[in-house]
């Protein structure tokens, strides 16, 4: 094992992440600073550290590529829009990916198959057969590295549980190449969010260790949350305040 695997490894010991769990992650490759084997160092040392028994899963999201005017999704050829690290990770050998065109999940281990082959059942972008709302049900981790807690595609599943007024768009029409070529019809209900900016940081009001950790590893700052926890916790924030995770868009001065 090289240094920098190793260094890596201990780091996401140190913060937390359990050793034959599931783990999510959210990531700025950058943020980590030089790093000799870049992304495949990263993925290396997160599966040291969940060991053969654990299984990693990133967020394969295609939103940038796949909408209403453009309602194809390939499984296989579809690229990520969410960073350097899950798209390596997407195209890695041995990676296997859920099929929903804008939602998708990447995943590796012995438990990612099962957590991924339901999300072509769903009809929203996090329903309950996304592996973002079936988390809690493993007692999953997600880890944030260097991107803070507001990418928290998770939080979505929440709020699709209580269904807020900014929520949703109209339903889209997919046509789906799966990974041996035949197609598949998925009709999706969007998310909209129009007028609103996501504020998942306020995550940071609810939660604590051991619930919420924080630590620098290498050059990033990154955050560790208990899936279940953070469903419990932002669920009663919701239900109390629908508007509890967005804040008003301030409409921008068309003069500059």
């Amino acid at each position: 094992m090289s240094n920098a695997i190793f260094n890596l490894a201990s780091g996401w010991h140190d913060l937390g992440v359990r050793s034959g769990g599931v783990l999510l992650v959210h990531a700025s490759l950058r943020s980590l600073g030089p790093l000799d084997g870049g992304a495949e160092t990263v993925v290396l040392s997160l599966l040291d550290v969940l060991g053969l028994q654990g299984t990693l899963l990133m967020p394969a999201l295609s939103y940038a590529t796949v909408g209403p005017q453009s309602p194809i999704f390939n499984v296989i050829a579809t690229p990520s829009s969410v960073g350097a690290l899950a798209e390596y990770f997407r195209t890695r050998p041995g990676t296997i990916r859920s099929v929903h065109p804008t939602h998708s999940v990447s995943g590796a281990g012995p438990q990612a198959e099962d957590l991924l082959d339901q999300h072509i059942r769903s009809t929203t972008p996090c329903g309950p057969y996304s592996p973002f709302a079936r988390l809690p049900e493993v007692d999953g981790q997600i880890l944030f590295i260097g991107c803070g807690l507001r990418p928290n595609t998770s939080m979505h599943a929440v709020e699709e549980r209580v269904e807020p007024v900014y929520l949703y768009g109209d339903d889209v029409d997919y046509q789906v190449i799966l990974a041996d070529g035949s197609q598949h019809r998925m009709v999706v209900r969007s998310h909209n969010f129009k007028g609103w900016k996501q504020r998942y940081d306020r995550l940071g009001q609810y939660l604590s260790a051991p619930d919420l950790r924080q630590r620098r590893v290498l050059l990033a700052s990154c955050h560790l949350v208990e899936a279940s926890s953070m469903w419990d916790a932002a669920l009663t924030a919701l239900r109390e305040d629908p508007l509890s995770f967005v804040e008003r868009r301030r409409a921008q001065n068309m003069l500059g």
